[in-house]
């Protein structure tokens, strides 16, 4: 996928060339007749997205152009892998490192395959990568892929002790520690947890991971772990359970920023919660109307028992928030509102600071991994406060359902922890070049940078 910039005699690199529209006519004025010929003959324009291959004298494959806009490098070249014979092939033109990583990371995004089920031929063709880039590009792919590969995986080969087993071997490789609770204690130290994933055959746990040095300032990342979301008793239609393998993408998420985080090494003392659980139909199912008790004492009376991201993240807050986390990071695919408002692409940050929402903003539009900064507007939490109970797990109104899932999740973090809220999708709809369709890691390159400069 990667490999050295410079060429041998007996490894010739094959040329990249990115051009912007406004860029191909002094590059056609510097080619040769016949280059010239072909791609004036061919009506390439260098748009955003297009690109041909251009033959040397003799009739071999030697220069790609690739149209892009300067301000979406990223998926520039993420088609090429698919389409390009195998070889090593090398960007040509003056670009900053900044530039040249956000190529090579499309590049790397259009080699993913999810073949576990139906094995096919991957995409043989490497780019050469400046030395000073290739380790942090491999370990971001890496991480990355590791993401889409857990939310495409059906919920039958990953349920709440196979996700687990995923979080002793990502410890276990980066001298990490993980710990699982289920049983009796989850039920008497988690109880949020364990009411949601009591009817599944298979046991929920709470699974944590931590790692680094307990001098080092702490963060904690909480990932929602429903490994399957049929609704329980209030439960989906066909149309609304076909995706929900996918509900486990907060938990995928949190694992794939760790990795990201314990592999470059920050200065930090990380701890990792996962609340692992199936939302399944049975006789001892939790029910509409039930008060269930949390880890703090809190009671949540339950509208309906399709809104149990937000019941087991509870649970996982409360203990981050006990062990002495001041940043708390939290992933989930909790609410469609979220998607009406903001579409597939774009999940909302939910944050305590606005500057930092915003900071966070713009480094994630610079990155091209999108997140969009929402209002933690309080006054909305009246609707989610019922007569009988502390909180209710759906409110007294179908809107804002994004921002008062926040606002429930915002009442089990302390003041003065800085807490911030994804509410992720962690699936791509339809295939794109370098985002196949099924599961997607979103808005990790933004966070694991942001995190870099608070704590390098």
């Amino acid at each position: 996928m990667f490999c050295a910039p410079e060429q041998s005699a007996d490894k010739p690199r094959r040329r990249i060339v990115p051009l912007q529209p406004s860029d191909l006519d002094a590059w056609l004025d510097s080619a040769s007749d016949a280059a010239r010929s072909w791609v004036r003959g061919r009506e390439f324009e260098a748009e955003p997205g297009s690109s041909i291959v251009v033959p040397d004298e003799a009739g071999n494959l030697s220069t790609v152009l690739v149209g892009f806009s300067a301000d979406e490098p990223t998926w520039a070249l993420s088609g090429l892998p698919a389409t390009l014979p195998a070889g090593d092939y090398a960007v040509s033109g003056d670009f900053s490192d900044r530039t040249l990583a956000l190529f090579a990371t499309g590049w790397a995004l259009g080699h993913y395959r999810f073949d576990r089920y139906k094995p096919g031929r991957r995409p043989a063709c490497r780019l050469g990568v400046p030395e000073q880039l290739r380790e942090r590009l491999e370990i971001t792919r890496d991480a990355l892929f590791r993401v889409r590969d857990l939310v495409n995986t059906p919920a039958a080969d990953l349920g709440p002790a196979e996700l687990a087993e995923v979080a002793a071997e990502l410890a276990e490789r980066c001298e990490a520690a993980c710990t699982v609770v289920t049983g009796p204690e989850l039920e008497q130290e988690f109880p949020a947890i364990h009411a949601v994933g009591q009817a599944s055959s298979r046991a929920p746990r709470l699974i944590r991971l931590e790692w680094g040095d307990p001098a080092d300032p702490p963060l904690a990342l909480v990932g929602k772990g429903v490994i399957f979301d049929s609704g329980g008793l209030s439960i989906k239609p066909t149309s609304g359970m076909v995706l929900m393998k996918k509900d486990m993408g907060g938990a995928a998420h949190a694992l794939g920023l760790a990795e990201l985080v314990m592999r470059l090494k920050l200065p930090v003392h990380l701890r990792v919660y996962i609340p692992a659980v199936e939302n399944a139909i049975a006789g001892n199912a939790y029910r509409p109307s039930d008060i269930v008790t949390t880890r703090n004492g809190t009671t949540i009376e339950i509208g309906n028992t399709d809104a149990e991201g937000r019941v087991v993240l509870s649970d996982a807050l409360t203990l981050a928030a006990e062990e002495g986390a001041d940043r708390i990071i939290d992933f989930a695919t909790l609410t469609g509102a979220a998607r009406v408002a903001l579409g597939e692409d774009v999940p909302p940050l939910y944050s305590r600071s606005t500057e930092q929402a915003r900071t966070i903003q713009d480094l994630s539009l610079e990155l091209e991994d999108p997140l969009w900064h929402m209002p933690l507007y309080r006054p909305y939490k009246q609707q989610i406060e019922p007569k009988i109970a502390d909180l209710s797990n759906t409110g007294s109104t179908s809107q804002g359902g994004s921002l008062t899932a926040a606002l429930f999740l915002d009442h089990f973090v302390p003041d003065g922890v800085d807490w911030m809220h994804l509410d992720i999708y962690a699936w791509n709809l339809g295939d794109r070049p370098g985002r196949p369709a099924g599961g997607e890691a979103q808005c990790l390159r933004t966070m694991l940078e942001w995190l870099e400069g608070e704590y390098r």
